[in-house]
């Protein structure tokens, strides 16, 4: 495995793990993922963009909700530039309704990744909802 695919798998990898800490509103690992400036763009904001991490941390407390969900990334695109990568893909979330049916919804995700000291950090990202 080279060097550009050791990072695309780890960024992957990130990735997975900051949306199933959204799926479980586990906020100390989606805090330890993410840069405290993180920027979004996401159908929650209005179409405003929204700074810091406080805006999240509102969801957050409301808890994950009950029965299983699952969370699969589809179709992910990454491009590395140098301490800077971009992450896009589609979002599967699959879930049970309140008589226990299943439902998948998706969302369309770009999500940027900031290499410091090592450590990739989660900035910025634009999520959208197909109705």
């Amino acid at each position: 495995m080279s060097h550009d695919e050791a990072t695309v798998r780890e960024l992957l990898e990130l990735s997975q793990r900051l949306l199933e800490s959204i799926a479980s509103a586990d906020w100390e690992t989606y805090r330890l993922l993410c840069d405290e400036s993180l920027s979004a763009f996401e159908p929650e904001s209005s179409g405003h963009l929204v700074e810091g991490l406080d805006f999240h941390r509102f969801y957050f407390g409301l808890g994950a909700g009950q029965g299983p969900v699952n969370t699969t990334i589809v179709s992910p695109h990454v491009r590395v530039m140098g301490d800077v990568a971009v992450v896009s893909y589609v979002r599967l979330t699959q879930r049970c309704n309140a008589e226990g049916n299943p439902l998948v919804s998706r969302c369309e995700e770009t999500r940027i990744w900031q290499r410091s000291e090592g450590q990739w950090r989660h900035v910025h990202f634009h999520r959208s909802v197909t109705r």
